[in-house]
């Protein structure tokens, strides 16, 4: 058994129970082991139904042999057949006991490594040079890191890149700018956006600036000195931006997870030349093109890809191709997860398909875009300022902690520095958990009301969750010792203990279907469960002795995984509020 992974136990032992009943060989996960709340079950088995026809029986019959031949009896009591072919299983209490004790000595609270380590380059975030944060950058950062997190708990290597956007004509005209505003003279260039914009304006309307522009992409492309090392402090200017949001949201990323536009620009000549080599490349209206198969517009004429434009320069393409091939090749990596927004599904899939076709990718490499959706105002529309315009992210972020404030009960001694780093964790949490908590390839609504919200589905109700529990420790004055005895008597204990073993299955649901909000959800409804035994079950004032160090116990293993839970989706646990 996987510490603490029950669904995975009962899995295995209904799997073993079909091989001696009906010769199926099936996994544990086949087995379709789901928690249940009906008639009193914990779990409900499922595969009868799936395999009735399979083996020429009804579902019931199926279900009938499996409970006939599962050897379950020191874990469950007797199992129950219900509706078509549904088996109910309920644990035994003794096991349940037995079970949630292991939790008190193992640091990673039942979810176990992977077996099978593999080296996984996540690409997310990706913001522009010379351009600040916005509010579109957030859900790439924020989802980016907790597969970042989760990934490296499971036991995988992990390679964090942040794909910049940080080549291309726009820079002969940003740093004919910078020339002009006085490179040299010790300035900091406090808004990034007006600076774009002051450049374009003057590239727009004064051809002499123009001219000079286009002399500077000709001399940054082809490596003049004196040009890369104004590009490098305009790079150098904006990763001072792109700190200050990775600092504040608790980000990892660095300048050294930094592979732009400009990291490929030498590898792209040879990725045009392997590809025309393996035979994959047309010559298209003077363009070199790509056309993966299956890929047609509505008249069903087939979908380019543009590796080399007429003119000679690259498109977006062979910079995606030259990065599989740099990533699989170069950095011997297993599999690349790219974290872009959902518009760009298509573009990904014809890029996974080429690089199939020139054996950048096979069943040993994988690679996979993680779409995800919109983030909407209360109107409904991609979120603005009131004027209309692009929300920095920086100051959405700081509004964050600002709102975060009058979440703090008003009786809370927590003053001064203290109150500070608590507004941060409590605010910059609910940012992170409304975008993670809902399925990252749908849109959704923005508000600080509901995302900061004490009850319901968020971040703040998870933390004050962990803030009570750790309170009563403290008024108990004492833990429970590590040998007391786990007693479960109550329903609500039970219901609690019962929660805190799901979590490897949800951790794991979440890293299988890179769905962080499976793990958002297990976590409040932990919280919801420790919610109705805090009602039900009182520590301070518990009969005796044996049973206060029992619910000391439950309430210890709730605060680690709800702590666990929370850090990995980048969102802190404060011990008081």
């Amino acid at each position: 058994m996987l510490r603490g992974d029950v669904g995975l136990e009962l899995g295995q032992r209904v799997a073993r129970a079909l091989r001696v009943a009906l010769d199926v060989d099936i996994t544990a996960g086949e087995a379709l082991i789901r928690p249940s709340n009906r008639d009193g079950a914990d779990y409900q088995c499922n595969v009868a139904m799936s395999l009735a026809k399979k083996v020429g029986r009804t579902p019931r019959e199926v279900a009938s042999l499996i409970v006939e031949h599962l050897d379950a009896g020191d874990a469950i009591e007797t199992p129950e057949i219900a509706g078509p072919g549904f088996i109910n299983l309920r644990l035994r209490r003794e096991w349940l006991e037995a079970e949630a004790a292991k939790l008190l000595s193992d640091d990673r609270l039942g979810v176990p490594e992977t077996e099978e380590p593999r080296r996984i380059a996540i690409d997310y975030s990706s913001p522009n040079v010379a351009k600040e944060m916005h509010v579109g950058h957030l859900r790439s950062t924020i989802i980016g890191d907790a597969f970042c997190r989760l990934l490296t708990f499971a036991g995988h290597e992990v390679i964090p890149h942040n794909h910049l956007g940080d080549w291309g004509t726009p820079f002969g005209m940003l740093i004919e700018h910078l020339t002009d505003e006085g490179h040299g003279a010790d300035h900091e260039i406090s808004d990034l956006n007006a600076f774009y914009q002051q450049a374009r304006q003057k590239f727009d309307n004064e051809p002499g600036f123009a001219d000079r522009a286009r002399r500077r992409v000709v001399l940054l492309q082809g490596g003049d000195e004196a040009t890369l090392a104004l590009w490098h402090e305009l790079v150098g200017e904006s990763q001072r931006h792109f700190n200050q949001v990775y600092e504040l949201l608790g980000i990892g990323l660095t300048a050294g997870d930094n592979y732009g536009e400009s990291f490929y620009n030498p590898y792209l000549a040879d990725t045009i030349t392997e590809l025309q080599q393996k035979g994959l490349i047309e010559t298209s209206d003077g363009a070199l093109c790509v056309f993966p198969p299956g890929f047609t517009n509505r008249e069903g004429d087939r979908l380019p890809l543009i590796v080399r434009k007429s003119d000679g320069g690259y498109g977006y393409a062979t910079t995606d191709f030259a990065t599989v091939r740099y990533w699989v090749r170069e950095r011997k990596v297993d599999d690349l997860i790219y974290v872009v927004g959902t518009p760009q599904a298509q573009h990904f899939q014809m890029i996974f398909a080429t690089s199939k076709q020139a054996g950048w990718l096979d069943d040993a490499h994988t690679a996979v875009h993680t779409g995800f959706g919109t983030i909407l105002g209360a109107d409904g529309k991609t979120i603005r300022t009131r004027a209309g315009g692009t929300i920095k992210l920086i100051d959405l972020l700081t509004e964050a902690v600002e709102n975060s404030y009058q979440v703090m009960p008003e009786s809370s001694d927590v003053e001064g520095a203290e109150k500070d780093a608590l507004a941060r964790t409590l605010g910059l949490g609910a940012v992170k958990y409304a975008d993670l908590s809902n399925d990252r390839e749908k849109d959704y609504v923005f508000t600080w009301e509901k995302m900061l919200a004490k009850t319901g589905d968020t971040s703040v109700y998870i933390q004050y969750a962990n803030a009570r529990i750790l309170s009563i420790i403290r008024k108990v004055g004492r833990e429970a010792p590590q040998d007391a005895p786990l007693v479960l008597r109550e329903q609500a204990e039970r219901d609690l203990a019962l929660k805190l073993l799901q979590l490897p299955t949800a951790i794991q649901a979440a890293i299988d279907e890179l769905a962080p909000h499976k793990l958002t959800t297990y976590l409040f409804e932990t919280a919801t469960a420790l919610s109705t035994f805090y009602n039900h079950c009182p520590v301070l004032t518990a009969e005796t002795q044996e049973l206060q160090d029992s619910r000391l116990h439950l309430l210890t293993l709730t605060s680690r995984v709800l702590t666990l839970g929370l850090s990995l989706l980048g969102i802190g646990a404060p011990e008081r509020l």
